[in-house]
């Protein structure tokens, strides 16, 4: 048997730590975390982040409120995010490869195939792709989802044995418990029309997502008969602990 294949979605409050600059400190553990991992898993990763990685660096008339400034500095802020990958995974003999896509590539077949053949050589010869969107020429995701849409049609095209969603909360609470002040883990969802009740309206901090696009996510991913799991990204060591037992997250069958 070969490698299981992980789709690793990373959103901007992960990757900042609920700040308002890209932590290398995370992308330090994430890319150790795969290190550990790498004999037994490939990893794919979908990475959110260039507009606050340019927001380090520049800042424009209208603080990028605008969707136009907002494409802008993600141009700016995507070769910086992927010089901090480089380096820190360079140092943990991991190599990086930058990889940018637009929904209309899936609705192509000649499109979704010329993406699936490259990321299988990429990771064949231990190249872990880097995936955002096309933030240039596209403004879906700058506008709803934070990549979780992005993370789940990746999967499903590359046939990942598991979709992981890493975000700022200990996956999905209960409504109730929210209610209370007390939130409380759903631990294992199969039927994702019950678990729909239970979400909030919110969206995160830094990101442009929220439950609801999580959730989306995982239904293509269900469709596909792909797992998802939701994290807690700002936890060290979260894919280990996960997969350990050690920490509180949603499963979606």
């Amino acid at each position: 048997m070969g490698k299981k294949r992980i789709l690793l979605k990373i959103g901007t409050n992960t990757l900042t730590k609920e700040t308002d600059q890209i932590s290398r400190g995370k992308i330090e553990d994430i890319g150790r975390q795969i290190a550990i991992l790498k004999d037994d898993y490939e990893f794919i990763i979908v990475s959110s982040g260039a507009i606050a990685a340019a927001k380090q660096f520049v800042k424009l008339e209208h603080n990028g409120t605008l969707i136009t400034e907002k494409q802008a500095l993600a141009a700016i802020g995507q070769p910086h995010l992927m010089r901090i990958f480089q380096e820190n995974f360079r140092e943990l003999g991991l190599f990086t490869s930058q990889c940018l896509l637009s929904y209309s590539d899936f609705e192509n077949p000649d499109a979704k195939a010329h993406i699936k053949n490259t990321i299988n050589v990429l990771v064949a010869n231990n190249f872990i792709p880097i995936i955002n969107e096309n933030d240039t020429v596209a403004t879906d995701e700058i506008q709803f989802g934070d990549n979780d849409k992005l993370a789940a049609l990746t999967a499903a095209l590359l046939g990942a044995d598991l979709l992981i969603i890493a975000t700022n909360t200990n996956g999905i609470y209960s409504k109730a418990s929210i209610e209370n002040n007390a939130p409380e883990t759903i631990d294992e969802v199969v039927d994702l029309a019950k678990l729909q009740q239970e979400i909030s309206d919110s969206i995160s901090s830094h990101g442009t997502g929220g439950m609801q696009s999580k959730i989306d996510a995982a239904t293509i991913a269900q469709s596909a008969r792909i797992e998802t799991w939701i994290v807690n990204g700002l936890q060290e060591n979260f894919i280990i602990d996960a997969f350990n037992g050690d920490s509180k997250y949603t499963k979606i069958k």
